[in-house]
């Protein structure tokens, strides 16, 4: 005999935290003076979200995204996250090919070497630089050395993305490109995060964090 319960649609899963960031602060002891660059921050990104954080120079959200990528400690709160970071500064290995720089993170996976370039191939084919496969960061513009940056770190399939203005040295059609990339990633049930001084850019996330002061503000 059934009840009134039986027809209820089961409750819907409660959403997890990849990020979860509670009341942090960050000081810089500079000698003589001492510089606060987060007052309190708290922030928590559940997966499958699309993140933007975005503040003016001096806001506080490079140092956020420090904390959020493990590069920078908070003096005091605390920080539970899990995921994988896509540098601004690129931190491409020199002397060696794009195509070895986007397989190197699959070494450590334990990839066999015809599948890295295999994935590293595609990865670079992805973000347009499938006739770039062979040259050193040296002989790649700012932009093309982005994009390589961006295809290293989309090469592992991450769970989560911490992007540090993603489209800062490129153009705006390339921008637009990897923009729908992240997209599309998000669709597959990726989590992004990604800091931009660009309100343009910061539209595109389905959530926008404004830093102002070391403080969250919205």
């Amino acid at each position: 005999m059934s009840t009134p319960f039986d027809s209820q649609p089961p409750s819907p899963p409660v959403p997890r935290p990849i990020i979860d960031l509670v009341d942090a602060t960050r000081v810089y002891d500079l000698g003589r003076v001492q510089v606060q660059a987060l007052a309190g921050a708290s922030l928590r990104v559940d997966e499958g979200e699309f993140v933007a954080i975005i503040g003016p120079s001096g806001s506080g959200k490079s140092t956020l995204m420090n904390i959020l990528g493990c590069l920078d400690r908070p003096t005091s709160g605390q920080y539970v996250l899990d995921g994988v970071f896509v540098f601004q500064s690129y931190n491409l290995l020199s002397r060696t090919s794009a195509l070895e720089n986007v397989a190197a993170p699959l070494l450590y996976q334990g990839v066999g070497r015809r599948e890295r370039h295999v994935r590293a191939k595609a990865a670079l084919e992805r973000m347009g630089l499938a006739d770039r496969l062979d040259h050193e960061p040296s002989e790649l513009s700012g932009g093309q050395q982005q994009r390589v940056a961006i295809a290293r770190a989309l090469v592992t399939n991450p769970r989560l993305i911490l992007a540090d203005e993603p489209t800062g040295n490129l153009d705006s059609h390339t921008g637009e490109e990897v923009l729908g990339l992240f997209h599309e990633l998000n669709d597959q049930g990726a989590t992004i995060v990604l800091i931009t001084h660009d309100a343009d850019v910061a539209v595109r996330a389905t959530r926008q964090v404004h830093v102002l002061d070391g403080r969250i503000a919205a």
